[in-house]
């Protein structure tokens, strides 16, 4: 496929200069890094004809257009990155590959999905044979690098079910892309962001609440009929196995899922391995509960609503008598949460198909906001359902202050845990009586027959976690003032020193 139709040249240009931008961000990838040359000669070629053609109309002497390459981004390549384009003063940014559509905050976006390849023929059969055989009503999902292609099944597959003879036919629905034209979004609590269809996607009056039978998810949007669950309904996915199919596994988990590959075209029916890791985190979960020092790793500085989450597990970590430190550091690696020991599990606010890290590298468990909603709220129990929008999470659960004096269980413990309670800390009232009382129960505790039976849980800071160490760094010996006399160390070649020549002279 050429270069003037896979990166949509035309409707970029005709986007940049319908709205007067004179500074835009190119934002790709690593992978379509080595075609970012191209692309900005096409585009000064085409917005130079386009300017020409306007002066030669209406006379108007427009700006030139300065545009700005994105290489490396600040957080994840599917997110728009807002910071690195105010960086050049960019008015706009036109994003490249692959993206979870996720709202902005400050500037406009226009998306350029790219056109993979496909064979249209060979997915069609497998669709509607595997439709045919299942017998359950079919959303097909897609990764948006196949929009293009969509139109071209869906009057493949009419036409075959027109030729066909059998007269059990499956109902099959198509997702239809949000839109390629983000606005920023003011209501952060909006969860929907611009997820109008394309033609309404400049107007965000079109953007309201969703309706209880329309679902979107990674930039794809459908509705099902009313009286049908989304449970009924078999999810088909065209596409790779990457972190938008695996967004798709753990959102509808309790729906069958099958995928076909473009690349190879072949249809996959197991995916038991995505669906395993709900596993891993439920009991990432159960591990969260024990943990008294929070960190909230911010893994994006664009995706609409982002402060008002990270606000929220604040607000939800010191309600369950937790310490709580915000971390900004980009693209998270365990290298570098390795320099935060004092934090027992960490809280990744980021768009949804970047918000599942693999923990199993790293020395303390990474968990998303859902699982810290139900790690951190007393009572609550895993129903299922996982969200993976933290958006979402600040439409439908707020946060809960639950005060719950029992003891909880801890399977890793191995008995019931006593959570810490923020009077115990913050009680001024208290005197020296009280307190010296609490720790004499403590000591009470401790003596019985079984020492595990109620563990008391302590919420440490930063400071504290550091002055338990034994190693507390150089000691410094601050009673004596005065320096330590300098010594002359070594001089001359390793081979043979000046102070070890004098002293093989000295033997001869």
């Amino acid at each position: 496929m050429d270069l003037e139709s896979n990166y949509e040249i035309a409707p970029t240009a005709d986007f940049i200069y319908s709205r007067n931008f004179t500074r835009v961000a190119l934002q790709f990838p690593d992978d379509l890094l080595k075609d970012s040359t191209r692309v900005v000669r096409a585009l000064r070629e085409q917005l130079r004809s386009l300017r020409k053609c306007s002066t030669e109309n209406s006379g108007d002497n427009n700006k030139d257009v300065r545009l700005f390459v994105m290489a490396d981004t600040t957080f994840g390549s599917c997110c728009v990155d807002e910071v690195g384009a105010l960086h050049a003063d960019a008015e706009c940014v036109v994003h490249y590959g692959h993206t979870c559509l996720s709202p902005t905050t400050t500037l406009p976006a226009f998306f350029v999905f790219g056109k993979a390849s496909i064979s249209v023929s060979n997915c069609v059969e497998r669709l509607s044979n595997y439709a045919l055989t299942n017998g359950k009503r079919v959303v097909v999902l897609y990764g948006l690098e196949y929009a293009h292609s969509i139109k071209h099944i869906r009057e493949a597959l009419e036409e075959e079910s027109r030729l066909s003879q059998s007269k059990s036919k499956s109902e099959i629905h198509f997702a239809d892309v949000k839109c390629s034209v983000m606005n920023p979004s003011d209501d952060h609590n909006n969860s929907n962001g611009l997820v109008g269809p394309a033609s309404d996607c400049a107007d965000n009056s079109t953007c309201g609440t969703r309706p209880a039978n329309s679902y979107s998810i990674g930039g794809l949007t459908w509705s099902i009929p009313d009286g049908q669950r989304m449970e009924d309904h078999l999810l088909f996915w065209i596409g790779s196995d990457n972190s938008a199919f695996a967004n798709v596994v753990m959102t509808f988990n309790g729906c069958d899922i099958v995928r076909y590959d473009a690349t190879e075209n072949c249809l996959m029916t197991d995916v038991s391995q995505q669906k395993r890791i709900l596993k891993r985190r439920y009991y990432l979960v159960e591990k969260a509960k024990d943990a008294n020092i929070i960190g909230i790793l911010v893994g994006t500085l664009g995706v609409a609503g982002y402060l008002h989450m990270i606000h929220q597990m604040k607000e939800l970590i010191t309600a369950a008598g937790k310490k709580a430190y915000t971390l900004v550091m980009g693209k998270p690696n365990p290298a570098k949460l390795a320099n935060f020991p004092e934090c027992d599990v960490f809280i990744f606010v980021s768009c949804a198909q970047t918000a599942l890290l693999e923990s199993k590298e790293y020395l303390s468990p990474v968990i998303t906001p859902f699982e810290a909603l139900l790690a951190f709220n007393r009572g609550s129990q895993w129903t299922g359902e996982y969200v993976m929008e933290f958006r979402d999470l600040i439409n439908s659960c707020p946060v809960e202050v639950r005060n719950g004096s029992e003891a909880r269980f801890s399977f890793f413990h191995g008995g019931y845990v006593e959570d810490f309670d923020l009077q115990e800390e913050n009680g001024g009232e208290d005197n020296e009586g009280t307190l010296a009382l609490a720790n004499a129960t403590d000591k009470v505790l401790q003596l019985r027959d079984n020492p595990k039976s109620v563990i008391k849980g302590t919420a440490k800071s930063g400071p504290e976690f550091f002055a338990a160490r034994s190693y507390q760094g150089l000691e410094m010996h601050h009673d004596n003032s005065s320096p330590e006399p300098f010594l002359i160390g070594r001089s001359g070649r390793a081979s043979g020193y000046e102070n070890e020549k004098s002293k093989q002279e000295e033997e001869l």
